[in-house]
This record gives structure tokens, sequence and C-alpha cells, in this order.
């Protein structure tokens, strides 16, 4: 008994995808870190012979016009492949949309570390990036970590098992935002500037993809009543109006409200979902640069700490789910973490001080809760077969979104930032109040 008990133990803790998600975060941290400050050195040493402030000025708009193409192809080209290795993930092996993002990371990111021993120009990195991209990228790795959180959770607890995968991402993203800016700095000396750095990212992705290849197992499927399994069948297939009479035959006589939404709800859920993450995107691409410009003009150990700032959101958001969720509704607590966002982006539109920007980043305490709280009502009204395609067609959607707002809002900062650098935060403030309205 006592051996049987633990081998039930070690088969449920091989179905764990938090190490994935700690030790891709981690990496993506040291990643975002060098790569922000490599692009930058680039640039700087390219216009050293300006004048300083007209130098700070080109390398601002140099930096912001690197950052556009990049994530252009960054985020267009998972397009191509996202949705096909998802459908694959659903209908042959769960593990095909995590292990070939991880495979993309990792050439990717090898990439970056011979760009920086070999001297390349940084416009290898759109090369990176698309490799990156045509493996699935971030946009397929989410959705298969999603539809594994998902189908190993019963519906009452989906909501709290998507927040601990976002909270493990949060821990991991501080950790290694806290140690990226010193192990960029700290071996500069005795090695190119970043090698480290970027030598730790590719150890971490590395441990990901063995983890997910020899060690990581698909959980089953929480099973769940079986009318609320053809309910979620019907909301898949039909229209509308069949999916809403479909619904009622199912739960007469057992519960007095339906069990299903209509497919109108969930594209409200979408259309929530994308303008919330359309004010965040907009505004988080600005951020680093507004951080490196005055009145702040951080160094990569500040820049660090500042990002740090940012993933303990992952902490309060967690407890915030935790704690609202036996009191509210999940439309409830998105409207808070949308009310929570706004706020400290408002506030950040008006940061000059550095104690002023963890001030705001404060007040944005719940602004993670909205997305993966969205992602858990999806769910329920969908068969666990579907997991993977629902999850990735939001996270398509969200990238699609994402492409045009990075580019439209670097234009903006770019146009704005002599007279009032803060506008686009502004601006991320009133979609944010946007979102809302179709909660």
């Amino acid at each position: 008994d006592v051996v049987a008990s633990r081998m039930v133990g070690i088969t449920a803790m091989r179905t764990w995808i938090e190490p994935v998600v700690m030790g891709s975060q981690v990496a993506s941290a040291f990643y975002d870190t060098a790569l922000l400050l490599v692009v930058k050195n680039y640039y700087n040493q390219t216009n050293s012979t300006a004048l300083s402030h007209a130098m700070e000025d080109a390398q601002q708009k140099a930096v912001s016009n690197f950052y556009i193409i990049y994530n252009l192809v960054l985020s267009l080209s998972p397009l191509v492949s996202a949705y096909g290795l998802s459908k694959l993930g659903d209908k042959i092996h769960r593990k095909i949309p995590i292990c070939f993002p991880l495979l993309g990371y990792l050439g990717s990111k090898t990439l970056l570390l011979l760009l920086i021993l070999l001297g390349w120009p940084v416009e290898v990195m759109y090369g990176a990036a698309a490799f990156n991209g045509l493996t699935g990228g971030f946009t397929t790795l989410w959705a298969g970590i999603m539809a594994l959180g998902s189908l190993g959770s019963s519906e009452s607890q989906r909501s709290l098992r998507l927040i601990i995968i976002e909270l493990v991402y949060g821990l991991a993203g501080f950790l290694g935002s806290m140690a990226s800016g010193y192990l960029f700095v700290g071996f500069s000396d005795r090695y190119g500037e970043g090698t480290v750095l970027v030598c730790c990212s590719i150890a971490c992705y590395a441990f990901c993809l063995l983890y997910s290849i020899f060690v990581l197992t698909v959980p089953k499927p929480v099973a769940s009543c079986p009318a609320k399994d053809k309910s979620a069948e019907e909301v898949s297939g039909q229209l509308p109006e069949a999916a809403a009479a479909g619904s009622s035959q199912a739960s007469e006589g057992s519960i007095s409200t339906p069990v299903s939404p209509s497919k109108l709800i969930i594209i409200l859920l979408f259309a929530a979902a994308i303008l919330y993450d359309l004010a965040v995107v907009g505004a988080m691409n600005v951020l680093p640069l507004f951080l490196l410009r005055e009145p702040l003009s951080w160094n990569a150990v500040e820049i660090g700490h500042g990002n740090a700032a940012g993933y303990a959101i992952f902490i309060t958001s967690f407890l915030g789910v935790l704690v609202f969720s036996r009191y509210l509704r999940d439309i409830t607590m998105i409207m808070i973490g949308v009310a929570s966002f706004s706020t400290g982006i408002l506030i950040m539109a008006f940061v000059q001080w550095t104690f002023l920007f963890y001030i705001a980043r404060a007040v944005m305490l719940f602004a993670l809760i909205p997305l993966p709280t969205i992602r858990s009502m999806l769910s329920k009204h969908v068969e666990g077969s579907c997991y993977g395609k629902v999850f990735v067609l939001l996270q398509l959607s969200l990238v699609t979104t994402g492409v045009v707002t990075s580019t439209v809002y670097n234009k903006i900062y770019q146009n704005t930032m002599d007279w009032y650098s803060g506008f686009c935060f502004i601006l991320s403030f009133l979609v944010g109040c946007l979102t809302l309205l179709p909660l």
C-alpha cells in the first residue's frame, strides 16, 4: 500500500506543468533584459558621435523602431503554425503545442548569444523572432499550458487553478527580473555584455524542453456531470438558438438556471479579453522605453527591479482570486482587475520620480485577474477535447490585436515623447475603461 501510494503521488507530480512555466519564464525574463540592453548598447555605439540630448532621442527612436519590427515578426509568424499545432495537440498528443514552441525558444535565444559573441548586427534578431513564431511561440505554448491546466481541474476550482499557474509564472518572472540586471552587469568585465545572461536563459529553456519530453505526463480529465457535458457539446456545435434550447432541456428538472450561455456571451468574453489586452500590451510595450529616458533614466539594475515590481502583481492577483472567488462571481472579479489596471496606468502617466512608479505598480495589484478568469469562464462552456483550439483562438485574437497595438503605440510614443511621454498611458486608461462595456 505504501509503495502504491508513492507511485500514485509520483504519477500526480508528473502532471505538474508548473516546472515548465517557471523555467520558461525565468528564461524569458533573462532574455528580455538582455535583448533590451544589447539593442540599446548597439544603437548607443552607432550614435556615439552625436550630441548627448540628440543622441538620446535618436537612440530612443532606433530602439523603438527595432521593437516595432521585432514585435511584428514575433506576433505574426505564429499565425502560420499556432492553430495547426494546437489542433494536433487536441487530436494526437497534448505535449505537441508545448514541446515545439520550447524548441523554437531554444533556437532563437541561441541566435542572440551568437550575435553577442560574433558581433552580428541586431537585425539578426528578426530572423530569431521568425523562427520562434513559426514553431508556435508564446501563443501556442501558453494555450497548451492552459489546456493542460484546465484538463486536470474541476470547474469549481478552475479559476483558482489557472491563477495558480499565472502565480508561478509571475514569481518566476520576479526572480528572473531581479537577477537579470546583476547577471548582465556582474560578468561584463570578464565576458561580453549579456553573454552569461543569455547562456542562463538558454539553459533554462533546455531544462523545460527535456522535462516536457521525458517527465511531463498529460492529466486525466476531471469528470463533470452528464448534463454539463451535453450542454457544452451543444454550445460548441450548434447555433445559439439551438444551443439555448438544448441547454434548457438538459437542465430541466435539475437546476433552475441555464447550464450554458449563448454564443453571444462567448463573443462578449472574447471582446472584453481583446480590449483589455490592447490596453495592457500597448502600455507595457512603451514602458521599457519610458524608463530609459528622462526623467527616470534607469540603468540595468533599476530596470530589473522595475520588472520585478511588475511581476509582484501575480502574487496579489492570486491572493485576490483566492479571496474573491469565495464571495464574488467571475464577472465581478474581472471588472475589479480591469479597474485596478486602469487606475494604475493612469497614475503611471504622471510619473516623474521613482517612488511614484512603484505606487502606480502597487495600484495595479489585481491587474492579472481578468485574462485567466475569462479563460476559466470559456473553458466551462466547451468540451475538454476543444480546450486547445478555443484557447489558441483566443490567444491568436490577442496576438493579432497586439501586433497593431504595438506598432500604433510605438509610433504614438515617438511623436509624443518630446511634449508628453506619458500620453500612451492615458490612452491605455481610456481603452481599459472601454473593456467594462462588454462585461
